[in-house]
């Protein structure tokens, strides 16, 4: 640390189109505000910088869903999410916004600048055109028919039914989001920056001058920089964002992953007159936190941007976590499969740190990790009561049972091995605990911080002050070891309160209250010692720092969970259920358009009989069916995975289009569709009311 005089901490903007989850969560903000937290207490000069990213796509795509403007979506989400993160303790310097005049001008400067440099190139190209409402198509603007699991609104560049990146012209019958027109081609003019003119530059500074960096982060830089890398559009078609600050530019805005890293300096800049200690001195240890969803961007892109405009320091350090994972699923807003932090909110008052702890003991370091809310309550039992409040607890009992409520002296002339020891473990814990935090290891770090309470646990048991003070008699004669032990034990609590600071804030200010001391007593110069709290001292009351979680209330979040896949169902073939704030659901299924009989006439419709079911290889929402239709068996591709057991279903009628044309759905070819029917989340199949022989037709 030595080598750096401030530190500059940012995490990623979160898109002001819905609230945060526990993915955003446990991916960069927990670990940004424990490092910060660190950092404060070693009294460094920090600066933590957040804010909400309020351009691109999702926004508009947001405000088209609730029938609103860009304005009053952002407005409606940048509160929601700030209210968040204020209530977990995520305690930025500042929260900003990109929709801020600050910003815009922050932005449109720094590409005029790298524009009057000649760093750009003008192109024409080809995009996608919406005749009815006039505009350029970002890929989020175009929907169609997935050529992977045939979800039929997957988007331009991702299907979100099962995963697949998509491009629009992969899409089978692609029309318009906003209209619902078949989009055309149209030329239009952009302002692209060549990235591999800084592909030299960054095998020097990132590839050979950061191998320290996490194992994902630089296995994903030196991917894309050793394929090659090519020039990329900084600018956009659209009328929401910041407008090119160019006179030949009418209907652009920069591209939101130009300017929303932007964000970090115009928020410094708002924060204060010295934004430029921050920026340009070569002194300031900048780091990222983000989620490995904008490795790219934050390691290639924006450095790339920094070093082209000249002047600006270029990041020490990208942590990335990878992505958290709920009840073994991926997390989807689209799906509404997410704990949202304002919801967990209410459900959880005053236990945002027992979110914090679990988060950071099951943190996706290394790998994607899972949350479950039985982990949750078991991580809360037998962790944070278990161990933690229950070590707090017992020394404050028993300190005013056996020491008359005050902090007890030491005695040298009957100190012992245990007691000489406990200064040792402290001092140990502290240096680990700094290794693992400067080294961005906060697992680690949070380990090691209640395996001193485990120590302490341990030291109490092994001394059993209780069993000296059995009798009046036994106490006198043994008053000397049992103060001893509770002052070493007070001493402890007085250390995990300085240890739980970075990632239990909350927590530690309750010890804080109950030992009657300020909180200054958290500067990390003070962890390791054995005089944070002084003899003949009153203190307060015990309190349990945590308290057991009721199953009632862990079953009530698995119901909801549980309601959501229900709610979910429609995906499995092809309608992606509503996300969190979406318009609600029509009551009834709105009637298709009138069709001639000839129409129906050109389907063949058989009942079959399944007599093979078996999951789809890394796809869960599909089962790969052997359907007997009498003349011959057909292997068909059906998202029902999540729905049916494939032992569930063996035997069972069902009634299939048969003249579908054949599709190749993860690389299975499917030959044919199972009728399905919906009912309040359930799927059914559409069978007859009788067995029938297989081949039968339906008409």
């Amino acid at each position: 640390m030595a080598k750096f005089n401030r530190y500059l901490i940012t995490a990623a903007l979160p898109y002001a189109n819905g609230p945060v989850h526990i993915g955003h969560l446990a991916g960069c903000y927990i670990p940004a505000d424990i490092y910060v937290r660190y950092l404060r207490a070693k009294k460094a000069d920090v600066k933590f910088i957040g804010g909400t990213d309020e351009h691109g796509v999702p926004i508009t795509i947001r405000a088209m869903k609730e029938n609103t403007t860009p304005q009053a979506i952002v407005d409606k989400y940048y509160k929601i999410i700030n209210d968040s993160f204020e209530a977990m303790g995520i305690s930025f310097d500042i929260f900003s916004r990109t929709s801020r005049e600050i910003h815009h001008k922050t932005s449109a400067d720094f590409f005029l600048k790298m524009y009057n440099d000649g760093l750009f190139e003008t192109r024409e190209s080809e995009q996608y055109f919406d005749e009815v409402k006039q505009v350029f198509l970002a890929d989020r603007y175009i929907i169609g028919t997935c050529p992977n699991c045939g979800n039929e609104r997957a988007y331009g560049d991702q299907c979100e039914v099962c995963g697949r990146t998509l491009s629009p012209e992969e899409l089978i019958n692609p029309r318009s989001a906003l209209s619902d027109a078949v989009p055309v081609k149209r030329k239009t003019t952009h302002w692209y920056m060549p990235l591999q003119n800084y592909e030299p530059w960054l095998k020097e500074w990132l590839l050979d001058g950061h191998k320290e960096w996490k194992n994902n982060v630089y296995g994903q830089c030196k991917s894309w920089i050793d394929s090659g890398l090519q020039s990329r559009a900084m600018t956009r078609d659209s009328n929401w964002g910041i407008k090119v600050p160019l006179p030949d530019a009418e209907g652009k805005v920069l591209y939101v992953w130009f300017d929303a890293p932007i964000g970090y300096i115009s928020a410094t800049k708002e924060l204060t007159p010295n934004w430029a200690d921050y920026w340009c001195k070569e002194d300031t240890k900048l780091v990222h936190f983000i989620g490995k969803d904008n490795i790219v961007f934050h390691c290639i892109i924006f450095p790339s941007m920094l070093k082209a405009h000249g002047g600006f320091v270029l990041p020490d350090n990208v942590p990335a976590n990878e992505f958290l994972n709920l009840e073994g699923e991926k997390i989807s807003t689209s799906r509404n499969w997410a704990v949202w932090v304002d919801e967990y909110l209410q459900d959880f008052p005053d236990q945002q740190d027992v979110l914090r702890y679990v988060l950071c003991s099951t943190a996706p370091e290394t790998k994607d990790n899972d949350f479950t809310w039985k982990d949750f309550q078991d991580r809360n039992d037998n962790e944070l009561v278990g161990n933690l409040s229950n070590f707090v607890y017992r020394t404050m009992v028993l300190m005013h049972k056996l020491c008359g409520g005050k902090v007890p002296p030491i005695h040298a002339d009957v100190k012992d091995d245990k007691d000489d020891a406990v200064l040792p473990m402290l001092q140990a814990a502290k240096q680990k605990i700094e290794d693992a935090l400067e080294n961005y290891r906060f697992r680690e770090a949070l380990q090691e911080m209640m395996n001193v309470s485990r120590e302490g646990n341990r030291y109490l048991q092994e001394k059993q002050p209780w069993i000296l003070a059995k009798t009046p008699e036994l106490q006198a004669q043994n008053q000397a070891v049992i103060d001893n032990c509770l002052h070493m034990c007070l001493q402890i609590t007085a250390n995990l309160a300085i240890f739980a600071n970075p990632f239990m804030p909350f927590t530690a200010k309750k010890i804080c209250h109950l030992l009657k001391v300020v909180d200054r007593m958290l500067e990390w110069e003070n962890a390791g010692t054995l005089n944070l709290v002084k003899v003949g001292y009153s203190l307060r009351a015990p309190e349990m720092l945590f308290t057991k979680i009721e199953d009632e209330k862990i079953k009530a979040q698995v119901d909801k969970l549980q309601a959501t896949k229900a709610a979910a169902a429609p995906a499995a073939n092809g309608t992606p259920a509503p996300a969190k704030d979406a318009a609600p659901a029509k009551e009834a299924v709105a009637p298709k358009a009138e069709i001639q009989y000839d129409d129906f006439a050109k389907l063949d419709l058989r009942v079959g009989t399944i007599i093979q079911a078996e999951k789809v290889e890394k796809a869960d929402k599909l089962l790969k069916l052997l359907v007997d239709i009498g003349t011959e068996k057909r292997t068909v591709v059906s998202g029902i995975a999540m729905h049916f057991k494939p032992e569930e279903i063996v035997g069972k009628q069902v009634t299939l289009v048969a003249n579908l044309a054949p599709r190749k759905m993860r690389g299975i070819e499917s030959q044919g569709m199972i009728l399905m029917a919906e009912d309040n989340g359930k799927l059914v199949f559409v069978n007859p009311a009788e067995v029938v022989a297989p081949g039968s037709g339906v008409s």
